[in-house]
């Protein structure tokens, strides 16, 4: 087998476990012991529930987690396959990606996947990244729903990713993200037309 073809597998293999890793949880567990994090506020172990459930700062550490997952993963990728081809660096941050949303710890049940995201769109497209992150925080600026700023986020991932003209294998690697993202958040896209979504810096409903 050609050494580069298994080192790539392998770290494709890596990303999804380090993907895997669910920061948030481990983070309300150093914040409050007796915490599980996925039986309090919406169960998501995601920086917003733990935001909601612990406060700013915990939330901002989980957040912070989540993304570096990714820019650790890539950054490993391009260290070891040399700057090579980038269909690499899109399977591992597709890799990673998934292992947070399907964790093999938590019996793949994990979290939606937008800070996770977030990291692997700053390595791979700092400029996708930056149009992405003043879109989320205009919709919540206006609206204050968390949940609605990142559908905006996740549906012009891969348009913001194909306009600024970055490769056949990012802009995939952004629509199968996309699709997922909106896809976890089907059950907020639910409360948000049933105008029962709980906005931000309020306490949830239900």
């Amino acid at each position: 087998m050609d050494a580069s073809l298994l080192r790539g597998g392998l770290l494709v293999v890596f990303g999804y476990l380090i993907g895997s890793v669910p920061f948030g949880i481990l983070v309300a567990k150093a914040f409050d012991r007796s915490m599980d994090l996925r039986k309090a506020g919406s169960g998501n172990i995601g920086a917003t529930n733990v935001a909601r459930t612990l406060g700013k700062g915990p939330g901002a550490l989980t957040l912070l987690l989540d993304a570096g997952k990714g820019l650790f993963a890539l950054a490993l990728t391009r260290l070891l396959m040399e700057g090579s081809a980038q269909a690499w660096l899109a399977l591992v941050g597709g890799a990673v990606f998934l292992g947070h949303i399907f964790p093999v710890y938590l019996r793949f049940r994990g979290g939606k996947g937008v800070a996770t995201a977030l990291g692997v769109v700053v390595f791979l497209s700092p400029e996708t990244a930056f149009v992405l992150v003043v879109l989320f925080v205009v919709v919540v600026y206006f609206t204050r729903y968390v949940s609605l700023g990142s559908l905006c986020a996740a549906a012009g991932l891969p348009i913001a990713m194909a306009f600024l003209g970055r490769s056949r294998d990012y802009v995939t690697l952004s629509l199968v993200m996309g699709f997922l993202v909106i896809y976890t958040h089907r059950e907020n896209i639910h409360r948000l037309l049933a105008g029962q979504e709980s906005k931000f810096g309020s306490a949830r409903k239900g």
